[in-house]
């Protein structure tokens, strides 16, 4: 007689995470069915990087809401040049440059990106359901419209902004897939922004999905860093998240982390 299989323990925790732990071993190698899930997860994140964002969807979406959305590219110009020149993603073409600075709505409190970055399901799946947590939690801030950027980087968002004359900018943008999260949104805030801003003059929400940080408590986090942002004048290493301690809004611990030349200026 067989003897039975004896239960497999890795199986109740497996169910707690996306990681892939436990997946046993035939002779030397994977046994099929975890080699299969891997296969597919690998092509999900290639997937994720290489579909294009249905940009008239989105903007539809956000006409929907009463939004008005812009549409501006990058200097790359196709999705293979975007892989292979960085650069490129983070430069506003020249044409788009020009007709946000011509544009009416100008100097507004914060403009909203929206951009594909390296992954479009991202961006098409968890930003709306993140602004319809988000807008609401601004009431009282001028909005500059909606922007949907393609190929873009995060530095994109700094280009836009300062064609617009924008105090602050958040960048919306599909993260670099993992093997088990392709579609994770990430958000970008800078206050100030202008061409030339680095990474450490930004805050950044990361994993932004069901499974990572729903989009509901990042609206709540990106609230209040936007209004601590726009408070101190100052984003990044200047800005400490301290969105779980309800009324506390204060600049880094070390002053001499934040330097007052990349503090806001008041405006005439």
């Amino acid at each position: 007689m067989r003897r039975p299989v004896p239960p497999d323990p890795w199986h109740p925790l497996r169910a707690l995470t996306a990681a892939r732990i436990g997946l046993g071993r035939a002779g030397d190698n994977l046994p099929t069915d975890a080699l299969l899930r891997f296969g597919m997860a690998h092509a999900e994140a290639r997937d994720a990087v290489h579909s294009p964002l249905d940009a008239a969807a989105l903007a539809d979406a956000l006409a929907e809401r009463g939004l008005a959305p812009l549409a501006v590219r990058s200097e790359a110009r196709d999705r293979a040049q975007y892989l292979r020149r960085p650069d490129l993603g983070r430069r506003l073409a020249e044409d788009d440059r020009a007709a946000l600075a011509a544009h009416p709505a100008r100097g507004a409190d914060s403009v909203l990106v929206l951009a594909d970055g390296l992954s479009a399901a991202a961006v098409a799946r968890h930003a709306l359901p993140l602004l319809d947590a988000l807008l609401p939690r601004l009431s009282g801030w001028t909005l500059g419209p909606p922007v949907i950027a393609l190929q873009a980087r995060v530095a994109l968002g700094d280009e836009i902004a300062e064609a617009l004359d924008a105090r602050q900018v958040v960048m919306l943008i599909g993260e670099r897939p993992g093997l088990s999260s392709p579609d994770s949104l990430g958000a970008y805030l800078t206050q100030s922004p202008r061409r030339g801003r680095t990474d450490a003059e930004r805050n950044c929400l990361s994993n932004i999905r069901p499974e990572g940080l729903p989009p509901a408590a990042a609206a709540s986090r990106l609230a209040h860093l936007m209004v601590g942002a726009r408070a101190l004048g100052a984003s990044g290493i200047c800005l400490k998240d301290e969105s779980a301690s309800p009324g506390s809004l204060r600049a880094a611990a070390h002053e001499g982390a934040c330097s007052t030349q990349n503090r806001e200026k008041p405006r005439n």
